[in-house]
């Protein structure tokens, strides 16, 4: 396929957002070459268009090598589980940013968009209505908001000299097509949800074709060197999104409820046996997750609005009638 605007490299294009970014970079008129460390990456990407780029985010030489040319790169690719080593975190979310950011520089790339997260504000606390000039904590909540916040950083610090650097921080990334995020919930739910604290808390959440917007919005108009929230618009009640979202997987969550301090002592003592003993998988419930699912997390996409265009594409309803559709 001849590009109408140019390529795009693309790091994470196998996964939820990258499958939506490959589908509504090309809509748009853009080649995309994909980042792809295995052969099932490499047809999934190939499969939507895209030209896969054989490698990972260890081999700084082949991906300077598939950014060659290109207008602008997106990374989307991280370590995005809860748990884990943080020699694992640090190797695929911070060093692998690094790497991308080399790679971009070995190119010559003009410009490079980096997928962040609210996660990176994480603390322990509830996030409330928080903007882009919130600082990160000291004390990060757990090891997937510290890598994250640490890439970020070095993405911000690489901006100069060539390369314009930029943010987005997508919050809650939800839609059709997801396949780990909405089933994970499912299995929580079948082996028994419980709705700590009640969860009459808001949340803030972004549907994957709002994100990707956003993407390409920020690709041609964000300011380089700045963070950019992106959401759904209005915040929404935790307990009727959640809800939905685990009955749109064909499964009802139920209406237990337990203290929120509960699940403080059950995620502390949960992470001290997953760390002192040799248990397989992760704890059933972390201080991470407990803190960006059930206490408020609220975050404000004013600026993106402002200074990009930005305004959602899919309503809240409209992505549940979508996933609704697709269940039946």
């Amino acid at each position: 396929m001849t590009s109408l605007r140019g390529s795009i490299f693309l790091t994470g294009g196998s996964g939820f957002l990258g499958r939506q970014l490959i589908v509504d970079l090309m809509s748009a008129g853009y080649s995309v070459r994909a980042l792809a460390r295995s052969e099932r990456a490499a047809a999934a990407v190939r499969a939507l268009g895209a030209t896969p780029v054989p490698g990972d985010l260890g081999e700084i030489a082949a991906m300077r090598e598939g950014m060659s040319g290109c207008l602008a790169a997106i990374h989307s690719a991280a370590k995005v589980e809860q748990w884990g080593r943080w020699e694992d975190f640090l190797r695929d979310t911070v060093d692998g940013t690094g790497h991308v950011i080399a790679a971009a520089q070995a190119a010559g790339l003009p410009r490079l968009l980096h997928i962040s997260t609210e996660a990176v504000l994480a603390d322990g606390r509830a996030i409330v209505d928080a903007d882009e000039t919130r600082p990160m904590p000291a004390k990060p909540n757990g090891f997937y908001p510290r890598s994250k916040g640490m890439a970020e950083q070095k993405m911000l610090a690489a901006n100069g000299r060539g390369l314009e650097t930029l943010v987005l921080r997508p919050r809650f990334i939800w839609g059709q097509g997801d396949t780990t995020l909405a089933p994970k919930l499912a299995e929580s739910a079948r082996a028994g949800w419980v709705w700590f604290g009640g969860g009459s808390h808001r949340i803030s959440t972004c549907h994957v074709r709002n994100v990707s917007h956003g993407v390409l919005l920020a690709l041609e108009r964000g300011r380089a060197g700045e963070i950019y929230f992106l959401t759904d618009g209005e915040p929404v009640a935790f307990r009727d999104f959640i809800g939905r979202l685990i009955r749109s997987q064909g499964v009802e969550p139920g209406e237990r409820n337990a203290p929120l301090w509960i699940a403080d002592t059950l995620a502390a003592l949960g992470e001290a046996a997953w760390t002192l003993l040799p248990l397989r998988g992760e704890p059933p419930l972390t201080r991470s997750a407990l803190n960006l699912f059930f206490r408020e997390v609220t975050v404000r996409d004013d600026k993106a609005r402002r200074e990009i265009g930005y305004r959602p594409v899919v309503s809240v309803e409209e992505g549940f009638h979508e996933l609704t559709r697709s269940a039946q």
